[in-house]
């Protein structure tokens, strides 16, 4: 018999009646100063994006609010929780896209995250490890999408800022014979590939640094400790694998040419 995987997200209240967070007043009060502070920390420290980090955080306050009102509804049917996931991936490649150019050439962004989550999501379902049901299959989708979208942008931005460095060292690989993919595999390859680096720091130091969302999740939940240590070691290990996937997509799409323009700005939309 197959057990099923089920990352339903549950009440953060625990069987003792405590929460991770009391949800009061405060609470709101608190988030309000530590969102202004990072705006004002951005802008001091000259990072540039300080009208990003404020717009990033009334945007999540709009968006988790509607979300909150809708879910409970839209888990309930099947076709639904579908649309949900489609519209996930479509803010996704959109979002990952306009990172890496601000051109029609965004639409390509579909291609690695695509890549990288379909195959996890068909091998769940196929297996019979994810239940067919809106509660389980919307939060696995949301966290293997958001992985594949933070490598896609963070390697199709590092890979064209390279080769746009090294513009040089690609004249001069082409010259010694290289074809163009070769020459721009060559360069980017390496940059690229740091985009790896926040998953498998993450993996790395599990339970030691930092307790992850699914773990604590399940915990706060009523599951056993093997059990919440079993789910997340799917979840590093899933995002490991959707990640890679995509990082090599982008490269393949770079290399190729099928994206190259400048990225858009920290902060543009």
């Amino acid at each position: 018999m197959v057990h099923q995987l089920d990352l339903t997200p549950v009440p953060l209240a625990a069987a003792g009646g405590g929460q991770l967070l009391p949800v009061t007043p405060v609470l709101g009060v608190v988030t309000a100063v530590l969102l202004a502070a990072a705006v004002a920390v951005a802008g001091w420290g000259l990072l540039g994006h300080g009208h990003a980090v404020l717009r990033a955080g009334l945007r999540a306050v709009v968006q988790l609010a509607v979300v909150a009102l809708v879910i409970t509804w839209v888990v309930g049917s099947l076709w639904w929780s579908a649309l949900f996931v489609l519209l996930m991936f479509t803010v996704a490649v959109r979002t990952a896209g306009r990172r890496i150019t601000p051109g029609p050439e965004w639409t390509r962004a579909a291609a690695p995250i695509g890549a990288g989550v379909l195959p996890v999501l068909a091998l769940l379902l196929g297996v019979g490890l994810l239940p067919l049901k809106g509660l389980s299959v919307i939060p696995v989708a949301g966290i293997l999408i958001g992985g594949a979208l933070t490598a896609t942008s963070l390697a199709g931005r590092r890979a064209l800022d390279e080769l746009r460095q090294r513009h040089g060292e690609v004249e001069a690989a082409l010259a010694l014979g290289f074809e163009p993919r070769a020459a721009r595999l060559e360069i980017c390859r390496t940059a690229a590939a740091t985009s790896l680096v926040p998953a498998l720091d993450q993996t790395r130091t599990v339970g030691l640094v930092t307790l992850p969302g699914a773990f604590v999740g399940m915990l706060l939940g009523g599951a056993t400790p093997v059990q919440a240590g079993a789910v997340q070691l799917f979840v590093l290990v899933a995002l490991l694998a959707v990640e890679s996937v995509a990082i090599v997509v982008v490269l393949e799409l770079v290399a190729r040419g099928l994206v190259g323009a400048e990225p858009v700005p920290d902060g543009v939309r």
